[in-house]
């Protein structure tokens, strides 16, 4: 399933209203409960799961943007929407300032991976200012979801279930800041499960060789300590993961920071999922 099939045009709003945080998830409920598949959810309902994530810490990640999400019982499909405030609402942002572009996903309580792999690939995609700015400036629902879909892309048809070959992907990164952006990649790729390990490079040791004690001031602190990415990619998907690998990090062959490597696997039994 591609997230444009989750969007939902009828709980969409251009012109959402409201003075606080719980007035919005109120009124971000009160649009949920348009899609026929929250209407034997109910508004309430919908609300209370709102507000109980937002108990555990705020959705409201910073840059005008804020993310609330739930698994609700009983919804057997995603409800994706989106609500534009003009004014803002305060948010309990990290950053402190208020929300002015509200994504909502709802999904079922059983589908953990789906939920997360919609959560990575919107928060990946608001995070350039060209598309807030397009869907701030947005006039009509039908123009929103224009945009949207737009820059979301052509559905990736890859992520069909079928046994195809795998590759063992590795990921080197001495720049730490990649680190999240790119676990939200893979997340976004449907990737469902990678291990991060802790990491040094040889500098770390070989500026404790008094042989080289000149060469220390050319050995980067920040390059001795690295975190080493392991994930199993289908081959289908490997060259537009290692695209959206140099769209964080910059081009590999001509940046410093990071290193991708991909190697062939002969076996492999269990799985790397986190759920």
């Amino acid at each position: 399933m591609e997230i444009q099939n989750t969007l939902a045009p009828e709980c969409c709003n251009v012109k959402f209203n409201a003075r606080s945080k719980d007035e919005a998830l109120r009124g971000l409920a009160r649009l949920a409960a348009r899609s026929p598949a929250c209407s034997a959810i109910g508004e309430s309902h919908i609300y209370e799961v709102l507000a109980k994530r937002e108990a555990q810490g705020s959705t409201a990640f910073g840059n005008e943007i804020a993310l609330p999400h739930a698994r609700v019982e009983g919804l057997t499909r995603f409800v994706v929407f989106i609500a534009v405030s003009a004014r803002g609402v305060p948010f309990d942002a990290l950053d402190k300032k208020k929300v002015h572009l509200f994504f909502v996903i709802l999904g079922p309580p059983e589908d953990v991976n789906q939920h997360l792999r919609i959560l990575a690939t919107i928060s990946r995609l608001v995070g350039h200012t060209r598309i807030k700015k397009e869907l701030r400036a947005a006039r009509s629902v039908d123009t929103l979801i224009e945009s949207m879909v737009r820059n979301l892309g052509t559905p990736d048809a890859s992520g069909a279930e079928t046994r195809e070959e795998t590759k063992l992907l590795l990921i080197n990164l001495y720049i730490e800041e990649y680190l999240h952006d790119i676990l939200q990649l893979l997340l976004e790729h449907g990737i469902e499960g990678a291990t991060v390990l802790d990491s040094s490079g040889m500098g770390r040791y070989i500026s404790n060789v008094p042989i080289f004690a000149e060469f220390i001031g050319f050995m980067q602190e920040r390059k001795q300590y690295s975190k080493t990415i392991l994930a199993l990619v289908p081959q289908s998907r490997m060259h537009r993961i290692i695209e959206g690998v140099e769209r964080i990090t910059g081009d590999l062959d001509t940046h410093e920071g990071a290193a991708v490597v991909v190697l062939d696997i002969s076996l492999f039994k269990g799985t790397m999922k986190m759920f």
